[in-house]
């Protein structure tokens, strides 16, 4: 998909790798809805991408994930400003073993519920031209985090979600494509802020901060690179894209397809 004319919708947009996903979405030609609960931080970025777009590209709206009222009524006001959706980036998510029941629900029905209240825009079955899908998940999607039991739960059933909507869509003729985002360890806010979140497993925030060091750290606009191809590449459906310091992997799953 070129992406040239094409509208955008990335939740949790404000700072971080939503952030990166918005900035490398413009630069090649989308326009895009900024969907954030942070109002400040999202009207911040909003006046400075509009001096440096125009503001005929951008729209920001304050949205909880959690909430399907606000959801619904963010993608109809961008249906209603851009003229439809075209790409939908499920990437707000945050880690805390301590809220474990609101880590769910941010980080795995957030992403469902963005997904199919997409469809209603998006589907070709309804109306929609189709397009793209893609999760934010985690390299605790596709591996266990010991601190994090209920961060890499929720992570890993994005990937699921991930695959079997993929798999869905091509069988019902959605026309949408989705892909999932595995990226390792991100310099953003979360990660700083790792040790305070750990809950009943604060005990192993060395045992952490070990596999942090070990693995290394990426920058939020490498995972935007990687979003850019999964966009962009009509090929891939239901892949998960592992992105490490060391480079990107698509992540081999066993297939039960007959």
């Amino acid at each position: 998909m070129a992406l040239n004319g094409k509208t955008a919708v990335v939740t949790g947009a404000a700072m971080g790798i939503g952030k990166a996903m918005t900035e490398i979405l413009l630069k090649n030609g989308a326009r895009v809805a900024l969907l954030d609960m942070n109002e400040a931080a999202g009207q911040s970025l909003l006046e400075a991408l509009n001096k440096e777009f125009g503001p005929e590209k951008t729209l920001f709206l304050n949205c909880n994930v959690e909430s399907e009222q606000q959801i619904k009524a963010a993608f109809q006001k961008t249906a209603e400003t851009f003229g439809g959706i075209d790409v939908l980036c499920n990437n707000a998510g945050i880690l805390n073993e301590s809220t474990w029941e609101k880590t769910v629900s941010v980080n795995l029905m957030g992403a469902i519920r963005g997904t199919y209240l997409a469809l209603e825009h998006m589907s070709q079955l309804s109306g929609g031209q189709g397009g793209v899908i893609v999760n934010t998940a985690s390299l605790a999607g596709v591996g266990p985090l010991p601190s994090c039991p209920v961060y890499t739960a929720s992570k890993h059933g994005v990937v699921g979600f991930t695959r079997a909507m993929a798999a869905a869509s091509a069988a019902s003729g959605y026309g949408i494509r989705v892909n999932v985002l595995c990226p390792g360890f991100v310099q953003t806010d979360l990660i700083t802020t790792i040790p305070d979140k750990l809950g009943q497993f604060s005990h192993l925030v060395d045992a952490t901060q070990q596999i942090v060091e070990k693995i290394g750290i990426i920058t939020a606009s490498e995972v935007a690179e990687c979003l850019l191809e999964l966009v962009t590449d009509e090929t891939k459906n239901g892949e998960a894209l592992l992105v490490l310091p060391r480079g990107k992997t698509y992540v081999a799953f066993p297939s039960f397809a007959q």
